[in-house]
């Protein structure tokens, strides 16, 4: 299941944030670090510089209907859902950015996609409280499986992946696509002010978009060697992978290499590019939680650094100031994997305590195991 919030939530449907920093890199390669593959999205046909699509939604379950985009207001229309641990975490900045920017003209739609059970959508805004103020609306799924503005928004955009926003100038066309939390103030700035270069975007846009299809080639390249188990290969196409990236967009790799490392069983090389990733990103919680939790719980390591996963799982739970529950579950089977049963029994309480629903439910089973002196499966 991608383990709370230490997967991709594909598999079915995951309920915790994974523990890769979903929006910082490519889908391709993040795949390769997750150990997953995703399909290329199709050519887009929803472009930054291209008119909004209408708004269809369903049920509005908190704040007023917005049923068309009025001349003189930008809006952000970000695609979300439940189960969707990086939407979770992505919420609060969002909220910040509508308190910041509403009384300037920004209306913030929070449009729930691809949900499992719409049911959970309001008991979901109420825990969230002050942190989801903005609006949120349903899709609306008569005579569309997926949703009508997941079809025409998300689908026609190329956007397998969320949350995703589209932030809408205030002419109605799109001014820019992309995870809520890189969305620029500035950008909102120039659009809600009308001094936004949308051509300009447009074309950068393009270029984008067109690198990212060079690096979802040469990552789909790694990703068949790793399969293969080619590790030379891998170790190349790596550095031919990094030539493509911007310089702010690499440290995904530094997992891949722990991977190629750790296939060829050099685990001194391994644990040695596991300490200085988390030396150098000592304030990203999810990538020292994503390593730890594959040191931990990879079946494919012969030999496992229990100290360098402490390291990582600690600074995870510190730059999360405690309380994000998938982190706290990872320190604490790194706890209990080195024998020290109370602190692990300790901090999975802590953890349990911080979720409700199927998420409980699992850390339970887990402090439950911890009780009785059991290491559990990795979820």
């Amino acid at each position: 299941m991608g383990k709370l919030q230490h997967g991709r939530p594909t598999h079915n449907g995951t309920e915790f944030n994974m523990k890769i920093n979903q929006w910082k890199w490519p889908a391709t390669l993040l795949a390769l670090a997750a150990g997953v593959s995703f399909a290329l999205a199709e050519e887009p046909t929803l472009k930054v510089g291209d008119a909004a699509p209408k708004l269809q939604n369903g049920k509005w379950v908190q704040g007023e209907p917005v049923t068309e985009f009025q001349s003189g207001k930008a809006y952000v229309v970000e695609f979300w859902a439940t189960w969707c641990g990086p939407c979770r975490a992505s919420i609060p900045h969002l909220n910040e950015t509508y308190l910041k920017f509403k009384d300037k003209g920004l209306v913030v739609i929070g449009q729930d996609c691809w949900e499992d059970d719409e049911s959970k959508v309001g008991p979901f805004i109420k825990t969230m409280g002050e942190k989801m103020t903005y609006r949120v609306a349903l899709d609306d799924k008569n005579g569309s499986e997926k949703g009508k503005m997941a079809d025409t928004w998300m689908t026609a955009a190329g956007q397998n992946g969320i949350p995703t926003a589209f932030l809408v100038d205030t002419t109605g066309h799109i001014a820019w696509i992309g995870h809520p939390m890189t969305m620029k103030e500035q950008v909102i700035d120039e659009v809600i002010a009308g001094k936004y270069d949308l051509k300009k975007a447009a074309s950068d846009a393009e270029r984008e978009k067109a690198n990212e299809a060079k690096v979802n080639e040469a990552g789909q390249a790694l990703e068949q060697a790793m399969q293969k188990k080619d590790w030379d290969t891998a170790s190349a196409k790596a550095d031919e992978l990094e030539k493509l990236l911007p310089e702010d967009q690499r440290d995904m790799l530094g997992m891949v290499r722990f991977g190629i490392f750790a296939g060829k069983k050099d685990y001194p090389a391994a644990y040695k590019l596991a300490a200085q990733i988390s030396d150098t990103h000592k304030d990203n919680a999810t990538l020292q939680n994503q390593l730890a939790w594959q040191i931990v719980t990879d079946d494919t390591l012969d030999q496992r650094d229990l100290n360098v996963a402490e390291t990582l799982a600690t600074r995870a739970n510190d730059a999360s100031n405690g309380k994000d529950a998938g982190i706290i579950d990872t320190l604490a089977r790194v706890k209990f994997m080195q024998g020290k049963k109370d602190d692990a029994i300790a901090l999975e309480e802590k953890a349990a305590n911080l979720v409700e629903g199927r998420d409980k439910e699992t850390l339970q089973k887990t402090l439950d195991s911890y009780r009785k002196g059991e290491l559990p499966k990795a979820n």
